[in-house]
């Protein structure tokens, strides 16, 4: 086991200490973008002003023969545009296939000061991490990038879903962890097709009403396969100081049940959800920022309870230490949103 003294040095020679704290960025949507694609990348300076989050994608997706294209139009994106306080991101390719030993050396050799979170997919353990975090500290060194990149897992399947909490405090790198419902249904045997989101068949009935006959109708609601994982997760990456996020939505079209599943993730303690459409960037920039009139009650209780300590009454309502911190949580997030949203700052007060 590494002493807890040697967790925060560096593991190369000539490379940047690791952080000691994850920075303090709005990261409501990570947008993924297929960089094989000449029009895509040209319309990046416009989207860079709408999300928080530019992912690169380099993995699922991607055609084994744009591969390459995809890597070369990553790197050329990342030097033409200026990103400001958006973040750069990449999604590399598995650590087992053939592209990612290139996928790695390549982009941290051309524009390693300017990448903010290299996402590594198909986490098992922190074996994984282990091995990214020593290569990336290697090329670092090689090629003198002064601030460190981070690592974000994603959790896709069951193997990596087992030892969840390991991963989340493997290296002093990681950013975040990501949940992928379609390699971890695959991984499980579970029988759905759909990427994210729910399924009709997964459901409670309501009882029988008392003499009703056998066949009667019966109320039926629909549940979340995916709430255990996400629980999971979620207090995996809180126990670790970093991040939880939702992943894909596959369904396009489906904006009120991708908006529902980003909720659900955002109300268990998710920072943010993946945007594969521009139709979802709204969405995920609605859903996770703090709804204004929740933001106003937690106001109160702070207001009431500047050092939290105490008890108070705000309408009709009892609130103590526990309620100051939940209020706090909302509160910071708003002001995190504030920052970069005008018009949210005016709704919040702010």
């Amino acid at each position: 086991m590494k002493l807890p003294r040697n967790f925060f040095k560096a593991l190369a020679i000539g490379a940047p200490a690791p952080p000691r704290e994850l920075p303090l960025k709005l990261e409501r949507m990570i947008h993924f973008v297929p960089p094989h694609i000449e029009k895509v990348r040209a319309r990046v300076p416009e989207l860079v002003r709408q999300v928080d989050v530019v992912l690169g994608n380099l993995e699922d997706a991607i055609p084994a023969d744009a591969k390459e294209a995809a890597r070369s139009g990553f790197i050329a994106m990342a030097k033409s545009c200026d990103f400001g306080d958006t973040g750069l991101w990449t999604r590399i390719n598995a650590l087992n296939s053939p592209w990612v030993l290139d996928d790695i050396s390549q982009i941290v050799a051309a524009i390693g000061q300017r990448l903010d979170v290299i996402m590594l997919p198909k986490v098992e353990g922190a074996w994984d991490i282990h091995y990214l975090d020593q290569l990336l500290a290697q090329l670092e060194a090689r090629h003198g990038v002064q601030k460190p990149i981070l690592i974000h897992a994603i959790l896709e399947t069951a193997e990596g879903v087992n030892n969840v909490a390991d991963i989340a405090v493997a290296s002093p790198r990681m950013h975040g962890i990501s949940l992928g419902p379609a390699d971890l249904a695959a991984s499980r045997a579970m029988k759905t097709t759909r990427v994210g989101g729910g399924h009709p068949d997964y459901k409670v009935l309501a009882d029988a009403a008392p003499g009703a006959p056998a066949d009667a109708p019966r109320a039926a609601y629909q549940q979340d396969l995916w709430h255990y994982t996400i629980a999971k997760m979620v207090d995996a990456c809180a126990a670790a100081g970093i991040k939880a996020f939702y992943g894909p939505f596959g369904d396009f079209a489906d904006g009120a049940a991708c908006e529902a599943q980003f909720r659900n993730a955002f109300l268990m303690g998710c920072a943010g959800a993946w945007t594969l459409h521009p139709s979802q960037v709204p969405i995920a920039k609605r859903v996770f920022s703090p709804d204004p009139a929740e933001v106003a009650f937690a106001r109160k209780i702070i207001d009431a309870m500047p050092d939290g300590s105490g008890a108070a009454m705000i309408d009709g309502k009892m609130q103590d230490d526990a309620t100051w911190k939940q209020a706090k949580v909302l509160v910071d997030l708003a002001r995190l949103v504030a920052a970069k949203d005008p018009d949210m700052a005016a709704g919040y007060g702010l």
